[in-house]
């Protein structure tokens, strides 16, 4: 099992720099099913591995100026604030008995799950539905930034990042190919160094609260940053606009899964 899962991080690092989003998606349901990590504590554990491997990922498309450096810090500034408020104070006020009705006990972790999946769901809609390429330079990007709505969804990203602990590049994608009109490449570049900076402050909000097996992390990081470097690598040849729907229907299988796991077995 520890086998497959050390594969499952070298997977994860490939769709993360390959898709800018939705490889992180992974990590939580890794460390939670293939090495029995406590969910609160598995959501601590992604940030850092998320936080380490965008940043190998951001860097490579930053040195090719394939990344707005400046749609980033605008998204990055509420969306960090939120990470690290969700981290330091509100996750941990959580109880970790929330509710029981006859023999079901809603805890906190299965509510963690539970969004997890939720969010799953949505990132493989989002996926699964082909998006028009666009070809604009970063001149004309920035002339038509639609900043309320970069805004707001920073506040969303940050909140969804804080509590499940996922990147959110599957929510940031859209945004930026949508209603920014980034060419795709762009938006991936863009996406990581998003991601990167959310986790890294969300990361800082757990370092005093959970303790870390930092020899397991380092491990499991090192495996997920050289599927980055690869995946950079095979960006330059693979369509990841046709891998991005193959990916967002295993998405959809694995939320269901995570949802009967969590409610019916």
């Amino acid at each position: 099992m520890e086998i497959a899962g050390f594969i499952c991080a070298f997977i994860i690092g490939f769709l993360l720099a390959l898709l800018g989003g939705g490889g992180s998606i992974l990590t939580v349901p890794v460390l939670v099913y293939v090495f029995n990590i406590e969910p609160t504590l598995a959501t601590a554990y992604s940030l850092f591995v998320v936080c380490v491997s965008s940043l190998v990922g951001c860097c490579s498309y930053i040195k090719d100026k394939q990344a707005n450096i400046k749609t980033a810090l605008f998204f990055s500034f509420p969306s960090f604030l939120m990470v690290f408020l969700m981290r330091k104070y509100i996750v941990p006020a959580i109880p970790n008995e929330i509710l029981s009705f006859n023999s079901f006990e809603l805890t906190k972790n299965i509510l963690i799950m539970t969004v997890f999946a939720i969010l799953i769901i949505v990132a493989s809609i989002s996926m699964i539905k082909q998006q028009k390429k666009v070809t604009e330079n970063i001149q004309s990007i920035q002339k038509r930034l639609h900043y309320p709505v970069i805004f707001l969804e920073g506040i969303v990203v940050g909140c969804l990042t804080g509590f499940v602990g996922v990147g959110g590049g599957f929510l940031i994608i859209p945004v930026l190919t949508l209603f920014v009109r980034m060419p795709m490449k762009m938006a991936v570049g863009t996406s990581l160094l998003i991601i990167f900076i959310n986790s890294f402050f969300g990361f800082v909000g757990e370092i005093t609260i959970q303790q870390m097996d930092w020899n397991f992390l380092l491990i499991f990081t090192s495996i997920c940053c050289l599927g980055v470097l690869i995946g950079i690598l095979a960006s330059k040849k693979i369509d990841n606009v046709k891998l991005k729907p193959a990916f967002g229907w295993f998405l959809l299988i694995l939320g269901m899964f995570i949802l009967s796991k969590e409610f019916l077995f």
